[in-house]
């Protein structure tokens, strides 16, 4: 079984979110800051690069708007400070994690999910039913 890109990237985003939520109730605001500006940073360029490499439009859009949160959120870690800067990378990390969530929903309900919801039956040599059933 193939792991999809989609599914990798998505994943990354709710850990960083989760990572980023965390860190901003737990450290200080100048040093949450960092982490949101570093985390941030990374996701961005993975979304955007994911976003534009991929054919899928679906793909493209959920990915899209990952990395225009992420870009806000490193913009904003460094452009405030104190306790905005604090609600700011712990907000920013709740809608990273939440749009991951929803690309990964998106992905669920598509077509793509079909293939992978396939049950193979054998049939009885000789007829048409399925080994197991008995015909009515």
């Amino acid at each position: 079984m193939k792991l999809s890109s989609r599914f990798a990237v998505d994943i990354l985003f709710v850990i960083g979110g989760a990572f980023l939520a965390v860190s901003a109730m737990t450290f200080s605001a100048a040093v949450a800051g960092w982490l949101a500006f570093g985390v941030s940073t990374g996701l961005t360029v993975i979304a955007a690069g994911s976003a534009v490499a991929t054919r899928r439009m679906g793909q493209r859009i959920g990915h899209s708007l990952l990395a225009i949160v992420g870009l806000w959120s490193l913009i904003a870690a460094l452009t405030f400070s104190g306790a905005a800067l604090t609600w700011l990378v712990f907000a920013d990390a709740i809608a990273l994690g939440a749009l991951a969530l929803a690309d990964l929903t998106a992905h669920e309900v598509t077509t793509e999910s079909v293939v992978h919801r396939l049950e193979v039956t054998e049939t009885v040599a000789g007829s048409d039913t399925p080994a197991g059933r008995i015909a009515a």
